[in-house]
């Protein structure tokens, strides 16, 4: 073949009457400029339209769920996250991402002169070998362990700064990250308000670290190989020219045979970014179980559900081994294929190309001593060693589409989890919603809502309160799933202005707090409230931290800030001794002492370590959801009585009639809207309580003695004026007198 090549340059260049050498580089121009236009181009033209800023429109559900079809791949969106994603991990020029990455460019630059260079070596060495030359042999053996020491550490240098480019990536994408997660309540609005990442834990960890790897290594992997092939392709023509060979035919011969290897596997290639960023889904989906299990261990143990969990934990497993089952056999063949064409299909080209130049060779070897074989041997070596080095650097860039392609998986979901953290900072929530545009006029919504794609639009004002007034007017209780709570809701609160909420389960009571302290948001209407700082939340399940059990008493304060307050811990036991927790310093070790708190404490002493925090930060508003419900009514009372005696206004939510008498106003919600909102008179209201229980006593006993009644008239044969009028009601079948 390579004769043939050579007599149609030679008879084409006599006929045309131009020189072989200027015939091969015009085919060679002619070539270069072809698959530059047909090839290059193209992708340089995609590339760029994909980094053109556009502004994003708003996509239906119908391309919101084409898009999750397809999966990740490289087009214009990848590019795009991309180039956001390098902002963030790359701030600046003179950042130490920067640094570290310039570090690692010189690193890699100095490793190919360095593989140029020790091929170069090689060869000398088999030339004097091949000559029986001791003395140069030797020389060149010295020069070769001279430069092992500097290639190694150069080779352990790339490793060792890829790591470390990876870590630095991380953590500038990991600050980024937690500081959208944090700011505003991001953390809880989405889990609760918005139904686009299943699992935030998962991405904030386990795909954030393989972005930045997969990206970190993608450099050198990309880098220099291209070097690689550049310096190489000129050292190997230079090589030949000086051999006095055919220079051309080689490398046109090697492009020919990269490009058809480099079509084949584009078009065989399975779509590896939409498998791993499935798998990478499965992956945080199994470990969303696991953190439920440990979440929730008494509740499932108490009802006895571990073969419940066990399934649903085996079911997410086995989801996860027939994804990466799948990835495995597609990789199979895929690979199987890559081997065969890159290794021996390229070897085969290789010992071609780097036959042409001996071949052609037109210097004269007849004067020197061995007839010019070890010249050859030297030759061959050198050559073999710089082309091998030049298929290795082919073969990386070839397969690091798929890299590429994995990479999109990876910046995808870290795209996206971005991307979702700034839409719910700005109050963009969506969900799965079961009504749609036009269903909010039905009866079902009598609430004054706007929808858009399912999801009602935010038209609330919410202002501050200079006064610290709570202002309500049309304010919808609107839950997460767009059930509407109550339609519409007015109230006025000022402070001292002491509120009792009551009413069933699932009325709004807790949701109405959601709604004060900027949880939940105001769909329409007006809310002027105080700022968030002056209104304090206890649940009915307070949270316990991991820290000293002076943590537990200031949170969310540090020491530092409660220092900077002028607090000491007397005035910590001050408070312990209000909420009767002050044998826990002497119990637990002092203030200082770390235990895990979830369980040491008893339901009690966890309700009393709330109340605690309250009266450490004496805030305007006391936000209390069943707060006091394992306390004794004692304690409660005397709790309540010294919130009351610090200026802090109550809003409480409890079924206790005994808190009564420390509320001036009601809101009693009655479960299908409606309210009602009055002052309340504790005393009247106990007493009509006692009699009402005092009535559903005698009633109940009714229907019993009306069987009895029954059984009477039946046995003495006569007939009851009772029973026959039916005037005693069968207040069996009644529902009880809510509160």
């Amino acid at each position: 073949m390579t004769n043939a090549v050579s007599k149609l340059i030679r008879d084409t260049s006599q006929k045309l009457n131009v020189s072989e050498t200027n015939l091969t580089r015009g085919g060679m121009s002619v070539v270069v400029a072809l698959y530059i236009y047909k090839v290059v181009y193209p992708k340089v033209r995609e590339i760029q339209l994909g980094l053109t800023y556009q502004e994003p429109r708003e996509k239906n559900r119908e391309e919101i769920i084409q898009e999750k079809k397809r999966g990740p791949t490289v087009n214009r969106d990848f590019f795009m996250q991309l180039r956001k994603l390098m902002r963030i991990i790359i701030p600046g020029v003179w950042s130490k991402s920067a640094l570290l990455l310039a570090v690692h460019t010189v690193t890699l630059v100095t490793r190919t002169f360095l593989s140029i260079y020790v091929a170069e070596l090689e060869g000398r060495v088999v030339k004097y070998i091949v000559r029986k030359d001791v003395a140069k042999f030797a020389l060149m053996m010295t020069k070769w362990i001279g430069i092992a020491v500097p290639a190694t550490f150069i080779n352990s240098m790339i490793r060792f700064l890829e790591s470390h480019l990876a870590l630095t990536f991380r953590t500038c994408l990991v600050k980024y990250s937690y500081d959208l997660y944090f700011r505003n309540q991001c953390y809880y609005r989405v889990s609760n308000l918005d139904g686009r990442l299943e699992n935030a834990d998962h991405c904030l960890t386990e795909d954030i670290t393989a972005f930045t790897s997969s990206i970190a290594h993608l450099y050198s992997h990309i880098t220099k190989p291209l070097l690689d092939s550049l310096l190489i392709s000129y050292s190997l023509v230079a090589l030949a020219r000086a051999r006095g060979g055919a220079s051309l035919p080689g490398p046109v011969l090697g492009t020919l045979v990269v490009l058809i290897t480099g079509r084949i596997l584009r078009r065989v290639s399975p779509k590896f970014g939409s498998l791993v960023a499935e798998e990478a889904h499965r992956k945080g989906y199994l470990r969303a179980i696991h953190s439920r299990i440990i979440a929730n261990a008494e509740e499932i143990a108490f009802y006895g559900g571990q073969k419940v969990e066990l399934g649903i934990l085996q079911q997410g497993y086995h989801s996860l081994v027939r994804q990466m089952n799948i990835i495995f056999n597609k990789r199979l063949w895929y690979i199987m294929l890559e081997q065969f064409l890159m290794k021996y299909v390229w070897s085969g080209a290789g010992m071609v190309m780097t036959s042409i130049p001996l071949l052609t060779s037109t210097i004269s070897e007849s004067g020197q001593a061995d007839g010019g074989v070890s010249e050859r041997t030297q030759y061959f070596t050198t050559a073999k060693n710089m082309l091998t080095s030049g298929a290795d650097a082919v073969e990386r860039l070839l397969t690091s589409y798929k890299e590429i392609v994995e990479l999109a998986g990876y910046t995808a979901r870290v795209g996206n989890m971005l991307k979702v953290f700034e839409e719910v900072q700005r109050g963009r929530y969506v969900r799965v919603s079961v009504m749609s545009d036009n269903e909010n006029r039905d009866n079902r919504c009598p609430a004054n809502l706007v929808f858009q794609n399912g999801v009602p639009v935010i038209n609330g004002i919410v202002t501050e309160s200079p006064d610290g007034t709570i202002i309500i007017r049309d304010v919808p209780i609107v839950t997460p799933n767009c059930d509407v709570v109550v339609p519409s809701l007015n109230l006025t609160v000022q402070p001292q202005m002491h509120l009792l909420i009551t009413g069933p389960n699932g009325c709004g009571k807790s949701s109405l707090f959601r709604i004060l302290s900027g949880l939940w948001p105001v769909y329409s209407g007006s809310l002027q409230k105080p700022v968030t700082a002056d209104m304090f939340y206890i649940p009915q399940r307070p949270y316990m931290l991991a820290g000293s059990l002076r943590d537990q008493v200031i949170y969310p304060d540090s020491v530092e800030e409660m220092r900077s307050k002028g607090i000491m811990d007397t005035h910590l036991e001050d408070i312990m001794g209000i909420v009767n927790l002050q044998h826990l310093v002497i119990r637990e070790g002092g203030w200082d002492a770390q235990q895990d708190w979830k369980d040491v404490l008893s339901g009690g002493e966890k309700q009393r370590m709330g109340m605690a925090r309250l009266f450490y930060h004496k805030p305007r508003y006391a936000l209390l959801d069943e707060c006091t419900s394992a306390v004794s009514i004692d304690v409660e009372g005397h709790m309540y009585q010294s919130a009351k005696d610090q200026g802090i206004t109550l809003l409480t939510i409890t079924h206790r009639p005994t808190l009564w008498k420390f509320h001036t106003h009601v809101l009693q919600f009655d479960g299908e809207g409606g309210w009602k909102f009055d002052h309340l008179d504790s005393d009247k209201r106990l007493s009509l309580k006692d009699e009402k229980h005092h009535l559903e006593t005698l009633l109940s006993d009714i229907p019993t003695k009306m069987e009895r009644l029954k059984e009477l008239c039946s046995i003495l044969g006569e007939d009851s004026l009772l029973v026959e009028e039916g005037t005693i009601p069968d207040v069996a079948s009644d529902t009880a007198l809510s509160d």
